[in-house]
């Protein structure tokens, strides 16, 4: 068994996760501070601090995942919603400065390979990974390697269209009925805020559905079934053998993946739904961070090959 270490980061819009990580996935060491975001200066030196705090002459590479868009053949951050960090050629800057192989990725890409690889998904070849949180991510394996499209940006799950002219999506997306508009937890919030007042959100509305509140179980149900809808397009696409839900709005579970379930059938074409297991995501909160740990062996292991 390889002995080799990285350090993989998980770079979030109100927290950095950073972690030591070994071939199997195994978190041996871990960092948490705030993400700085009042400049891009500011959240490069909080990532500097969480990744100096964890370096040793042990570690071989740096992985980062990160909630935006990103070419792989320059290793620039082309679109973030939360984050400043827009249009910097982040890869090179950081091996830059760590002198250090350095891999990137989206961060739900690195949450479905974290389940791929540690997780619920280990074995799998074709899986979808569903994340639900603020928005809603997207991340695709696909005959046992992660797809990533032509330059790196593709698998952006959450902005399939579910509704043709429905509602706005949110943050720079111009798009409307996207999944992200309709099932992420900023959705959820909305949703309940207009059915029961400001003092509601997402974690409350699911309380109150665990409590058998029937108007948060209507609201739960309706946001299962979009949700629904967007699993029948990928059944029917991809044909996976597991569609993967993670994210702090899967805590729902049960109240939002029945209705999905049911939807996800009525959508796929016949016998296709039964080829398919919706399970929720295994590894929680250090999925980003175990994930960005195996892009950077990832990256070890393409250097390699070119040598």
């Amino acid at each position: 068994m390889s002995t080799s270490k990285v350090i993989g980061v998980d770079v979030g819009g109100t927290k950095i996760l950073a972690g030591v990580i070994d071939p199997e996935g195994k978190v041996l060491e871990r960092v948490l501070i705030p993400s700085p975001t009042d400049s891009t200066e500011a959240l490069l030196d909080g990532l500097d601090q969480a990744v100096t705090k964890l370096l040793s002459p042990e570690i071989e590479a740096i992985g980062f995942g990160i909630p935006s868009s990103i070419d792989q053949r320059s290793g620039m951050v082309l679109g973030t919603v939360n984050l400043p960090l827009q249009g910097l050629c982040f890869r090179q800057r950081m091996r830059d400065r760590f002198e250090l192989p350095v891999g990137i990725d989206n961060d739900a890409n690195v949450a479905a390979i974290a389940e791929w690889k540690a997780g619920v998904a280990r074995g799998a070849n074709d899986l979808v990974m569903i994340t639900l949180g603020t928005g809603v991510g997207g991340g695709l394996i696909l005959g046992g390697k992660p797809y990533r499209g032509s330059v790196g940006a593709g698998a952006e799950l959450g902005h399939m269209v579910i509704r043709q002219d429905g509602v706005p999506c949110y943050g720079n997306c111009p798009g409307h009925g996207h999944l992200e508009a309709l099932a992420s937890g900023h959705a959820a919030t909305l949703a309940a805020r207009e059915q029961f007042g400001p003092e509601v959100d997402a974690r409350e509305l699911v309380k109150r559905g665990e409590a058998g509140d029937e108007a948060a179980l209507a609201l739960l149900h309706k946001i299962g079934e979009s949700l629904g809808a967007a699993f029948g397009s990928l059944v029917n696409i991809f044909n996976p053998e597991l569609i993967v839900v993670g994210g702090g709005f899967a805590a729902a579970g049960e109240l939002i993946l029945a209705p999905a379930r049911e939807r996800m059938a009525l959508e796929s074409l016949p016998n296709m739904a039964e080829l398919t297991r919706v399970v929720v995501a295994e590894l929680g909160p250090d999925a980003g961070m175990i994930g960005a740990g195996f892009v950077a062996y990832e990256t070890l292991e393409n250097a390699a090959a070119t040598l």
